[in-house]
C-alpha cells in the first residue's frame, strides 16, 4: 500500500466516525438506531474504490472493537458487534468493497441511474441481507419482525443514496481518484 492509500483509508474511517456525531434516532421493535454512518460505507466505495473503501470501513470496525467511542451515540467496544446493530456495522466493509468494485468496473459509463443502482445494491440491499438476520438473532425476534422493523430505515437510506451521488460526482469531477 502506498502512503496515498493509507491516507485515503484513514480519511474515510475518520469520516465514518465523524458521521456518528449526528444524533442517532432509535426505531421501535428492532433496537437499531438510524444514523448517518452507513453513508460512510457508500461514500468510501463510491469515491476511493473497493480496496481502499473496504479497508477504511474495516479499520473503522477495528476502532469500534478496541473500544473507541466512534459509533453514533458514543458507543464502542466488542459489545457493539453483539447487539442488534452489529450485523449492519460488520456489513459496511463488504458494502464499501462491493460499491467500489461496481463503480470501478463502470467508471467510464456512469450515469445517475447506475450510481443509484450500485449504492442501493451495495449500501442498502447487501447491508440489510447481513443486518436483518443479525437483528432477529440479537433482538430475539423472528426474521419477519426484523424485516418489517427495518423498513423504517428505507427513506433515510434513499436520502443517503442521493447525497452520496451528489457528493461523489462533485469530488470525481474536481479530483479523479480512480487510477
Amino acid at each position: 500500500m502506498s502512503t496515498k492509500d493509507i491516507v485515503y483509508v484513514a480519511l474515510f474511517a475518520a469520516l465514518t466516525a465523524a458521521l456518528g456525531l449526528f444524533p442517532p434516532l432509535a426505531l421501535p421493535v428492532v433496537g437499531v438506531p438510524i444514523t448517518a454512518q452507513s453513508m460512510g460505507a457508500m461514500l468510501a466505495g463510491a469515491i476511493v474504490g473497493a480496496k481502499r473503501g473496504g479497508l477504511a470501513l474495516l479499520l473503522f470496525c477495528v476502532l469500534v472493537a478496541v473500544g473507541l467511542p466512534v459509533m453514533a451515540g458514543g458507543m464502542g467496544g466488542l459489545g457493539v458487534f453483539f447487539s442488534p446493530s452489529g450485523g449492519f456495522v460488520l456489513a459496511w466493509p463488504i458494502a464499501a468493497f462491493v460499491i467500489g468494485y461496481l463503480y470501478k468496473q463502470n467508471i467510464a459509463k456512469l450515469n445517475v441511474f447506475k450510481e443509484a443502482g450500485f449504492l442501493v445494491f451495495g449500501g442498502i440491499v447487501l447491508v440489510y441481507v447481513i443486518g436483518i438476520p443479525w437483528v432477529a438473532a440479537f433482538a430475539n425476534i423472528n426474521l419477519w419482525q426484523a424485516t418489517v422493523g427495518s423498513l423504517g430505515f428505507i427513506p433515510g437510506d434513499i436520502i443517503k443514496v442521493v447525497l452520496v451521488i451528489l457528493i461523489a460526482k462533485t469530488i470525481r469531477r474536481a479530483y479523479p481518484i480512480y487510477e
